[in-house]
This record gives C-alpha cells, structure tokens and sequence, in this order.
C-alpha cells in the first residue's frame, strides 16, 4: 500500500437530530464522514484525513473544529468563501429515521475546485474512501477531477473502497447515476454496496444478483442488506456472514457507514473478509444503540473487539 493515512472523500453535514419537544440537537454528519468516524476510532495509528471543502462560516469552522477535536484533519481541503455547509434533519418513528436536507449551496459541492489540492489530499493514503453521494453532488466536470485523482492515488499504490450509496433525488435521472457509479467501480478494490439501494439503480433481484454483477467489476464485494447476511464476493466463491439482530435499535442512522467503517479498519489490519464482515456487524450493531449517526470511539472499540 502507498502510506499509512486514510481518507475519506465527501460531504461533513451539519445534522439536526430531534428531541423530545421543540428541541433540536446539532452535530456533524455525512455518510463519508460517518464511516472515517468508525475507521479512525478503530485504526488510531493511521492518520485520518477528511477530504471536502468548507466554507468561512462560524459552523465551517465549528466543523472544521471538532474534526480536529477528534483527531481528524482536513488536508489541503479549500476554504470558499461566502460558502457554507449542508443542512439535514433527522425524524424518528420509533427507530427508523427520515430526513429533511438543504444543501443545495453547500460548500463541499467544490471539493474539487483545486485539482492539485485534491491529489494531494490523497498522497502517502494506504485507503482512499469514496460514495455515490460525493459523485452526485458534483457536477459532470468536478466528477472527472475527483475520479482522476482517486484513479492516480490507487496507481500509486492506496486501496481504494467506494460505497454507491444511491440516493435518487441527488441524481438528474437514473440513467446517469449508473454511469457515474459504473465509471467509479472501475476505480475501485473493495466495493460495500446495500442490496435495496442496488435493486433500486439497477434492477437487481437478489443481493447474490447485485454480488455477481459487481464480482466482474471489483475484485472483492461485499453486499449490505440490514439485519440479513451480507454477502461476500472474493475471487470465484461468495460467502454469507450473518448479521447481529438488536431488539429495541434506537436509532438506525449511519448503521451502514459504520459498517464500513469496520470493515475497512479490519481489512487493514490484516483480517480476512469474513472476519472483516463479523467485526463490521458488531460495530454497526452497537451504533443503532445510540442516537445519532456518530457512536462514541469506546462503543465502537469495545463492538470491534467483541
């Protein structure tokens, strides 16, 4: 692998999560984010860089704040002026969550405003981390730009993990999405797909369809589908883990990302797949305990670890 760092590439949101009442709590959260909150807690030798653009705002800076608090810097990220960042709330029903965004403006629409800078973002990273969300919320020439740096930072030896994380309303048409997350695949070693989303883009009827598609695109695959197995993709063989069940979850917000996040940090650490998938169930086990999508690093170390 190229270095020792990890970084992730997207959108860090400002995130409103209702109370009980009029109240509303603010955090920060993204599904990028959420997944290098969980692969920082677990792999706390590799420096973490979060990969955006911010803007010069006091909540850019109270973002940009606690990233640091946490041991989390930003690189060469650029700074735009009179920009700001998204804005999402979560609602519950019980323990499943909706969301309300307005991040039409938002500052990490411009995270490849600086080529240069975003390369060298990605410089000495032994994994580089990308979504779906973070290509569709560029536009077609920012997206060349950012699949051109991932591209050369892999040629120089970092793995890079890709999640597609299709979200329609971000996209112009589906037709598009597919693209773009086709074009991405082709970039990518470790691909964490969830099979709803999967069926959603491109038809597919079962996660062993979605498994197989994926298995000729990305040498190892690994398909997410809530409480069911994820199923592993790796060489010729497809592999089921069973995933935990949590009677009384109280918030399912970023269960995936953490996922992710514990796949990841197992995988460099020297896990095989199916030992990387059991941890990765664990962690996103013990997130759906706690509200919001960032569990603390102590729940997180303490599921890793079992």
């Amino acid at each position: 692998m190229a270095g020792t760092g990890v970084a992730s590439i997207g959108e860090c949101m400002l995130e409103l999560s209702g109370q009980t009442g009029p109240n509303w709590r603010m955090g920060f959260a993204g599904d990028t984010f959420n997944t290098l909150w969980a692969l920082h807690a677990l792999s706390t030798e590799r420096p973490a860089t979060y990969v955006s653009a911010f803007g010069d705002d006091p909540f850019s800076q109270a973002q940009i704040d606690f990233l640091g608090q946490n041991g989390i810097g930003i690189g060469s990220s650029p700074i735009i002026a009179g920009a700001r960042p998204g804005l999402y709330a979560i609602t519950l029903t019980g323990a499943e969550r909706s969301f309300t965004y307005w991040r039409g403006d938002a500052a990490a629409r411009q995270l490849a405003s600086d080529p240069a800078a975003l390369s060298e973002n990605l410089v000495n990273q032994a994994l580089v981390y990308f979504s779906g969300i973070t290509l569709a919320i560029l536009d077609e020439a920012a997206r060349a730009v950012l699949l051109a740096a991932v591209a050369k930072a892999r040629s120089a030896g970092s793995l890079v993990a890709f999640d597609p994380n299709y979200r329609p309303r971000l996209w112009r048409n589906r037709e598009d999405a597919q693209a773009a997350i086709v074009e991405a695949l082709a970039a990518t070693d470790i691909a964490l797909p969830t099979f709803p989303d999967e069926q959603m883009l491109f038809g597919d009827a079962t996660p062993q369809a979605t498994a197989e598609r994926l298995r000729q695109l990305v040498s190892e695959v690994v398909v997410k589908n809530g409480e069911q197995p994820a199923l592993i993709a790796q060489g010729e063989t497809l592999r089921e883990v069973p995933a935990i069940h949590v009677a009384a979850p109280a918030d399912t917000t970023g269960a995936g990302d953490s996922f992710n996040g514990g796949y990841l940090a197992a995988r460099l650490a020297g896990h095989d797949p199916q030992e990387a998938a059991r941890r990765a169930h664990r962690v996103a086990a013990a997130v759906v305990q706690v509200r919001g999508a960032l569990a603390p690093f102590e729940t997180l170390r303490a599921a890793f670890e079992g």
